[in-house]
């Protein structure tokens, strides 16, 4: 596995992908390429088109060319790495893939994404049947949609996008938003534990479904309490908190605090050490704060949160 896996998936359904065309999809659906969680197979389950395959799968092709299918980022950004899955696909596999990505603003048909100038960033590469496959990519600049071209056909069970969100802020210009969305932009960058989930769950969009969605940490025997440090997305002044600790019924933290980072590194309280309770969305004004880069969440001693959310003003917006 490559360090880039550890950035989320930009194409993630659950982060608002969308698989948006494709030139063939006959034995299994093009919206599986970008599903949440690892394919699933049961040998020996047959449908009216064949076995059934959890991913991408187009007929046996009897004419030049290739199949291809178009992705739309749920979360627009700088592209750091491609990971192509061909879990179960053993004997219907495509040989060979490449991956292209383009910058579309708005919302464009899937004729005029086809019309787009995209720049190939994953080149033609060798595939293995019922593996995954990763590829990094060295481009600095912002794509919103991606091509997923698999030479000459066969079958794809995930197409994982990872990269760093690049938002258009200028929408929210005089507006407050959620300054630790990782739709916005926002970025767990440190944290002291993850053993059960990871730490960028909690900036995540929507409401955590069950504790897996979220962010635990293992049971401390040290005395000393955990930690995740978010990048905001932009320096921003937090007016209101939510920590939610929805679905967390005997594991959620004791207390919280928020503590915020400005542009010189300097700390300064935003919320003091705060009693927390099990399974609930708690929210907390935030009085006499000043703009911050960074917000670090202390929960003491250990436990789980399902979400954090800072809401608030860009400085200088």
């Amino acid at each position: 596995m490559s360090e880039f896996t550890r950035l989320p998936d930009l194409a993630l359904r659950t982060l608002g992908g969308s698989v948006v065309a494709a030139n063939d999809e006959s034995f299994a659906e093009k919206e599986s390429l970008i599903r949440p969680g690892r394919s699933d197979f049961a040998a020996e389950t047959f449908g009216a088109k064949g076995q059934v395959y959890d991913g991408w799968e187009t007929r046996r092709r009897r004419e030049p060319g290739h199949d291809w299918a178009l992705v739309r980022l749920g979360l627009p950004g700088v592209i750091r790495g491609i990971v192509i899955d061909t879990a179960w696909f053993k004997g219907n596999y495509p040989p060979h893939a490449s991956v292209e990505a383009a910058a579309v603003e708005g919302y464009p048909t899937p004729a005029e994404l086809q019309a787009a100038e995209w720049t190939e960033i994953v080149p033609k590469s060798d595939l293995k049947g019922d593996a995954e496959h990763f590829f990094e990519v060295a481009d600095e600049r912002r794509y919103t949609h991606v091509r997923l071209n698999m030479f000459p056909d066969g079958g794809i069970a995930r197409l994982r996008v990872h990269g760093e969100v690049r938002p258009d802020l200028s929408l929210y210009e005089g507006l407050g938003l959620d300054l630790a969305a990782l739709e916005n932009g926002a970025l767990v960058t440190g944290c002291s534990n993850e053993f059960y989930s990871s730490p960028n769950n909690v900036i995540a969009p929507g409401l955590a479904r069950h504790q897996a969605e979220g962010w635990e940490t293992a049971r401390r025997r040290d005395g000393g309490n955990d930690w995740l440090t978010i990048r905001l997305a932009g320096t921003g002044v937090v007016r209101l908190a939510e920590i939610d600790t929805r679905n967390l019924l005997f594991n959620a933290p004791g207390w919280v605090s928020l503590t915020g980072v400005d542009a010189a590194g300097e700390e300064f309280e935003l919320l003091p050490k705060t009693r927390l309770q099990p399974d609930t969305p708690h929210r907390f004004r935030i009085e006499d704060a000043r703009p911050a880069t960074h917000v670090r969440v202390d929960v003491y001693p250990d436990g789980g949160l399902a979400r954090v959310r800072l809401h608030g003003l860009l400085a200088g917006g």
